[in-house]
C-alpha cells in the first residue's frame, strides 16, 4: 500500500507530464511554473543563482568516525594477501593522509570501495 507522500509524488509527476512543454519552458528558462510559485514567497536572488554543489567530507570521515573500518579494510596483510594493490603504497598513502599533510581522498575512496566490495562479494 502507498503512503501519502508516494501518492503525492505521483500525482506531481502526472501533473508534470501533462503541462506542454512551452509551459515548462519559456524564454529558455526552464521549471517555469515552478519558479513562478516560488517567486511569491522566495527572494529572487536564491531562485535566480547558478548550481551549487555540496561537499561531502569524506577526507574527514576517512580520519575520524570511519577510521575503525578503514583500518579492517587497509590492513597490511589483508591487502597484501588479495593481491590487488602495492602493499606498501596503500600503507604509504593511508599514513600520508592520516597525518593531515596529504589529502589523498580520492585514491583511497576508491580503494576502500574496491576492498569492501572484496569484501562482500
Amino acid at each position: 500500500m502507498a503512503t501519502i507522500s508516494e501518492f503525492i509524488n505521483n500525482l506531481l509527476v502526472e501533473l508534470a507530464w501533462r503541462f506542454p512543454l512551452d509551459m515548462k519552458i519559456k524564454n529558455g528558462v526552464g521549471k517555469w511554473p515552478i519558479r513562478q510559485i516560488l517567486y511569491k514567497y522566495v527572494p529572487k536572488e536564491l531562485i535566480e543563482r547558478p548550481k551549487a554543489g555540496f561537499a561531502v567530507p569524506v577526507g574527514q570521515w576517512i580520519r575520524g568516525s570511519l577510521r575503525e573500518w578503514e583500518d579492517d579494510l587497509l590492513d597490511e596483510s589483508r591487502v597484501w594477501h588479495e593481491g590487488y594493490f602495492d602493499t606498501k603504497l596503500v600503507r604509504k598513502i593511508w599514513e600520508q593522509h592520516l597525518s593531515g599533510n596529504y589529502d589523498w581522498t580520492s585514491r583511497l575512496w576508491a580503494i576502500l570501495m574496491f576492498q569492501a566490495w572484496i569484501n562482500e562479494f
